[in-house]
């Protein structure tokens, strides 16, 4: 196109808002595929090694010497903490099979359609958490912040367009700003 021409150019858009013929960047793809997802995929596997070993461990004597009330927030906290892991450990375990070529991303999604990450809600009071163990605590704390990054990947993956073909890097940067306004 001549230098007029090329000025008045429209970029055709595709139905979500994309420009024909771009490819708008996954950054969460991207961080799933790199050593920052397996930093993730280590932290995950650690929390769910410190917690067994807890509770298999110094957690069943912790829990023998606590009041009703309190035995009975350990064994609820404690059961919601083992679900949540093994949603997470569910979760980054797809993701490691996408990444080594186990699972088509197709096949994973699939599959993620049977692992719920959903925010966890505790009915225990704030004066009975307190007195649970502090090693308890930490780990539910911990796992409760590994759980708000995987849910925050999570609906990013969901929220991203269909990629497709690359030609145009300006539309690639309004895809960008589109997909930026349209999350807000």
């Amino acid at each position: 196109m001549a230098g007029n021409e090329r000025d008045n150019a429209t970029i055709n858009l595709l139905p979500g808002g994309r420009a024909a013929g771009t490819d708008a960047v996954s950054f969460t793809q991207k961080m799933l595929a790199s050593e920052n997802f397996m930093l993730l995929f280590r932290e995950g596997m650690a929390l769910v090694e410190a917690t067994a070993a807890y509770l298999d461990g110094e957690g069943r004597a912790d829990s023998r010497i606590l009041d009703r009330p309190v035995a009975l927030a350990y064994a609820s906290e404690s059961m919601r903490l083992t679900t949540r892991l093994m949603q997470l450990t569910s979760w980054l375990l797809l993701q490691r099979a996408v990444n080594e070529g186990e699972l088509s991303r197709e096949d994973a999604e699939r599959e993620h359609r049977r692992v719920v990450i959903a925010p966890q809600d505790s009915n225990t009071a704030a004066e009975i958490y307190e007195q649970l163990p502090a090693k308890l605590r930490q780990l539910i704390d911990r796992s409760q912040s590994l759980h708000s990054r995987i849910l925050r990947i999570d609906q990013d993956m969901k929220s991203e367009p269909e990629p497709v073909a690359a030609d145009n890097p300006v539309a690639d940067q309004l895809n960008r700003l589109l997909a930026a306004f349209q999350r807000r």
